[in-house]
């Protein structure tokens, strides 16, 4: 496997990086997010880089980037696909996902499906255990853009455009960025898209829209902490 050379502007970039923090250090995330829409992984000279700029051993930086599996030493597709299977995902239907997409595409958690000659794009999977958004469950998620309420049929379906080169729009948020654009956006180099598409859904706004049928309103802070000091 012959991974493409760091470059100069990626070089810049990482002490762009690093001097956003008041202790270097604290860049090291978003950087190693840099190493990886840079290098599609986490390679070997990423690790140095990260270590040079950051005044760290490499061996420091390793270790942050084998705890995370956020973080990944293979290869990925250019669409890396998470399937939750956490509890309630896994109640409503999560395992059922997973199964039929790891059969479909013959490939392991953490693997890359073989590329056929009419495929366009590549396509890996993963085994999450959660996406935090249970209220959406079951949850799937695409170069960590969110798939809501998924099935079976459903994941198979936006995978096949995927691999097609067809556009998928998530569900909350812009048209799915290969796995090397959306790692540059989470290495903090904004591409214009944020606001693409809506944040929120029925789900998560339900307990306030059930709060203002019913008249409720959250206790006011300060006279809650002055009764508590009265009952002592």
């Amino acid at each position: 496997m012959t991974d493409q050379p760091l470059d100069d502007k990626t070089w810049d970039e990482l002490r762009e990086i690093a001097a956003r923090y008041p202790h270097k250090r604290s860049g090291l995330l978003p950087m190693l997010h840099l190493v990886q829409s840079a290098q599609g992984r986490i390679t070997p000279e990423g690790i140095e880089a990260c270590a040079e700029v950051l005044d760290l051993a490499p061996a420091e930086v390793s270790g942050v980037a084998t705890f995370y599996t956020m973080y990944k030493r293979r290869p990925v597709g250019d669409y890396h696909v998470g399937v939750c299977v956490n509890t309630l995902c896994a109640v409503m239907g999560g395992d059922a996902i997973w199964d039929r997409l790891s059969g479909h595409l013959g490939c392991g958690n953490d693997e890359t499906a073989e590329k056929r000659p009419e495929d366009a794009a590549t396509v890996s999977i993963e085994r999450i255990e959660c996406n935090a958004a249970c209220d959406f469950a079951p949850v799937a998620m695409v170069n960590w853009e969110f798939m809501d309420n998924q099935t079976p049929e459903s994941v198979v379906e936006f995978v096949e455009e995927l691999r097609a080169g067809n556009e998928v729009r998530s569900t909350r948020g812009p048209v799915v960025g290969t796995w090397r654009e959306n790692e540059r956006v989470i290495a903090g180099f904004n591409d214009g898209r944020a606001d693409e598409g809506p944040s929120g859904g029925p789900a998560s706004l339900r307990g306030t829209e059930i709060a203002r049928e019913r008249g409720w309103s959250a206790p006011d802070a300060g006279a809650a902490a002055i009764g508590e000091g009265e009952s002592k």
